[in-house]
């Protein structure tokens, strides 16, 4: 039943779906208690057997200890069918209070959902009629014109001056703009003795000749209509709904992606792991580090430029050097390849796919993600989970991920599989619970994984395994005895609890650099004209010899490149 409340977007089921489930579910418990039944005649029959078995073994002459021990045997017989009598009598009675109390149960169901569709019809109504009260606002004979034009810009945004039969239209059609805000140059200016520069200069070994920003402008409160935005994109993939840019972070989307080796120090310590069991729990908990920082982050990253490319290079500090593509536009995919001096390779292609339901939004990552050991040659391929974004209409936003990583090391044939478990509400639970277990080829369990994908993952090594009961779903469970865990990862904290703050990735979008700009989206007139099929520079396409799948691989040059700074080969993506 926590899966209806997860999928809260989804139209409820028809009262008559819900009768039907109902009375399936008490004609089960009818069934299950008439077989209860049938076992307490069964015992009850065999009981008497068995004390008239006992009762004739009392009449033998036997020894005084013999006949005692016959008579406490007698005795427990007695006990144990009285109590299987009084089992079945419960067992009766909570059917009969389940049937009572159906009634009452359908009709609240039946209050909830009628509850729910009167709020989203006045909802709707009162977006009407406030479109309704801006025109006729606008339109009055008395206003003046500077009256008129204030109106206008107090309104922070032109989409609400819309109507229901208006129909929006990708940001590469040239949509109007939704809301102009000032930009303010001093948010981008570090302030003389901020705490949130020493941070940053304790928290890496970076050259003093190389000065990086450690602050992203603040976010300015504006207030938007959203149900004038939201109302025609209801069903529509995220890539073809034009949004505000208040709407979005200060980041693209390949910086987001570089995000993913925050923790790439986990990487280095399974270079040296000797066991691939081992080496496979900090890989799974490298996969689950990528969602230490959504939890905070609920807004959209900039779409990249199609051909735009980002790179973070601190092959000096840590190791490694990073660099992403941007090769396709619709549907947006960015190509990502990482070199680490270190003994590691990583490389993916991620598409993401999503989907707006009203209530919640839905982020699909396809593509997969491929990590190469270079001493072992250890391969291993997983992909991301699905993030869903709620409260997208009324409420304090909030994230969460959902679904199972399967993690396969294609040398040894080691897996591990990860659960992300959904919220729920009436789950006892930690939230945000990640679950798993590292097996070799042959199935056997050698690792336990647990912990939350915002704040650690743990591992425990398997010392027994055994089976236990049976499930409400018919699976049987198995019990794994393990030594104490040892934590693999854990989040680095926020400093000062100002989510602004990232030492990682490297903040430097050049059209955010004065502050928060304004328009309705980032589209520029150059990718309306790129019918053509894409060409990326950094990558080629090829068939990946794991998955089969079409991929962008890295070919090389980019660094080179750079040390010549020879860009020639660059097209003017702008």
């Amino acid at each position: 039943r926590n899966n209806h409340f997860y999928d809260s977007g989804d139209e409820e089921p028809a009262s008559q779906s819900d009768k039907s489930e109902l009375h399936s579910t008490l004609k089960t418990l009818s069934s299950k208690l008439e077989d209860l039944s049938t076992c307490n005649d069964l015992i009850a029959k065999h009981g008497a057997a068995l004390q008239r078995s006992l009762s004739e073994l009392e009449n033998l002459k036997l020894p005084a200890e013999s006949g005692e021990k016959i008579k406490a045997v007698n005795e427990r017989a007695t006990l144990f069918r009285i109590t299987s009598n009084a089992m079945i009598n419960a067992c009766r009675d909570f059917l009969d209070l389940a049937e009572t109390h159906s009634r009452k149960w359908q009709r609240a169901l039946q209050y909830e959902r009628e509850q729910r569709i009167r709020l989203e019809e006045t909802i709707e109504q009162l977006a009407k009629q406030h479109n309704s009260l801006e025109r006729a606002c606008r339109g009055a004979p008395g206003l003046s014109a500077s009256s008129t034009a204030g109106s206008v810009q107090s309104a922070k945004g032109e989409a609400s001056d819309e109507d229901e039969e208006t129909e929006y239209f990708d940001a590469m059609e040239d949509a109007p703009a939704f809301i102009t805000v000032t930009a303010d140059p001093n948010w981008c200016e570090l302030v003389e003795g901020d705490p949130s520069e020493h941070w940053a200069e304790a928290g890496s070994t970076l050259p003093s000749s190389k000065r990086r920003r450690t602050r992203i402008p603040d976010k300015p409160n504006y207030s938007l209509n959203l149900w004038s935005i939201m109302k025609n994109c209801i069903g529509k993939e995220l890539s073809k709904i034009p949004m505000p840019v208040n709407f979005n972070e200060p980041l693209s989307m390949l910086q987001r992606l570089t995000e993913d080796l925050e923790y790439h120090e986990l990487l280095d310590k399974a270079v040296k792991c000797e066991s691939s069991t081992e080496q496979m729990c900090f890989v799974a908990a490298f996969s689950v580090s990528s969602y230490s920082t959504t939890v905070h982050r609920t807004a959209k990253p900039f779409n990249p430029l199609l051909g735009e490319t980002y790179e973070l290079d601190r092959l000096e500090e840590f190791g490694f050097r990073s660099l992403c593509e941007q090769v396709s536009h619709h549907p947006p995919a960015a190509a990502h390849h990482v070199y680490s001096k270190r003994g590691w390779t990583l490389w993916q292609e991620i598409t993401i796919a999503s989907k707006f339901r009203g209530k919640y939004l839905s982020i699909m990552p396809l593509g997969a993600i491929h990590l190469e050991f270079h001493s072992s040659g250890n391969h291993y391929v997983w992909r991301k989970v699905t993030s869903t974004v709620h409260n997208i209409i009324v409420g304090k936003l909030w994230i969460d991920q959902s679904g199972e990583i399967e993690i396969v090391n294609h040398k040894s044939k080691d897996k591990c599989q990860l659960k992300f478990t959904p919220y729920s509400y009436f789950s006892r639970d930690v939230p945000r619970k990640v679950t798993g277990v590292v097996s070799d080829a042959d199935g056997k369990a050698h690792y336990v994984m647990s912990g939350t994908w915002d704040e650690k993952m743990e591992c425990s090594k398997i010392v027994q395994s055994s089976h236990g009961s049976t499930s409400t779903e018919g699976k049987q469970k198995t019990v794994y005895q393990t030594l104490s865990p040892k934590v693999l990862w854990k989040k680095y904290p926020l400093p000062w609890a100002d989510p602004a703050l990232r030492d990682l990735v490297e903040l430097d979008s050049q059209c955010w650099v004065n502050g928060w700009t304004g328009g309705s989206s980032r589209s520029f007139p150059t990718e309306m004209t790129l019918s053509f099929r894409y060409i990326p520079l950094w990558f080629e396409r090829k068939v990946d010899a794991v998955t089969g799948e079409l991929i962008c691989v890295y070919k090389g040059g980019y660094w080179e490149a750079k040390d010549k700074q020879d860009w020639s080969t660059c097209p003017d993506i702008f």
